[in-house]
């Protein structure tokens, strides 16, 4: 297994959940956004603001290609709209790659994001009565690509070791 890449929705758990299966595995974990504020020295809020979506997609799609390629076994989490842009869900599979989709109801995935929107680029400017609608239309919009994933995994009424397990008990 050389790559296991995390999908899903903002406020899923990727990041969080990568980095618990990437300690219990014993491999890299790298997180894409983290490595995007990274490499321009700027917050995605800022990428967004002063360089623009397109400008970000176009980064976003540059780094995760070359960490698919790089010869490191990884476990990547990755923004929740890296597989619905440039093309990205293509790479979703293949030899030595492993996806994962974390699957939220839109209820949950409503009140983890009311407690984040402050830091979340897409939701900020939405009203609380806008939120639920938004993410509504945006998982409708995106299941196409979310659904190319290897693997989907309902993290409803779970906590992240207990998603971490049925990953790893994927991976035997």
């Amino acid at each position: 297994m050389k790559k296991i890449i995390l999908i899903g929705y903002m406020a899923s758990g990727k990041t969080a959940i990568a980095k618990i299966v990437a300690a219990k595995r014993g491999i890299l974990n790298v997180d894409l956004d983290d490595l995007i504020e990274k490499e321009t020295h700027l917050s995605i809020e800022n990428i967004f603001s002063e360089k623009g979506e397109i400008y970000f997609r176009r980064l976003e799609h540059t780094l995760f290609k070359k960490l698919l390629e790089s010869k490191e076994s990884l476990i990547i989490s990755t923004g929740g709209g890296t597989p619905c842009y440039a093309d990205n869900h293509l790479f979703l599979n293949g030899e030595g790659i492993i996806s994962i989709y974390l699957k939220g109801s839109i209820d949950l995935l409503y009140a983890r994001l009311l407690n984040e929107k402050n830091t979340r680029p897409l939701v900020a400017h939405k009203k609380e009565e806008e939120l639920k609608e938004f993410i509504a239309k945006q998982l409708f919009e995106r299941s196409y690509y979310y659904n190319k994933a290897t693997f989907t995994i309902s993290i409803d009424d779970k906590g992240p070791e207990e998603i971490a397990s049925e990953i790893l008990n994927l991976l035997i």
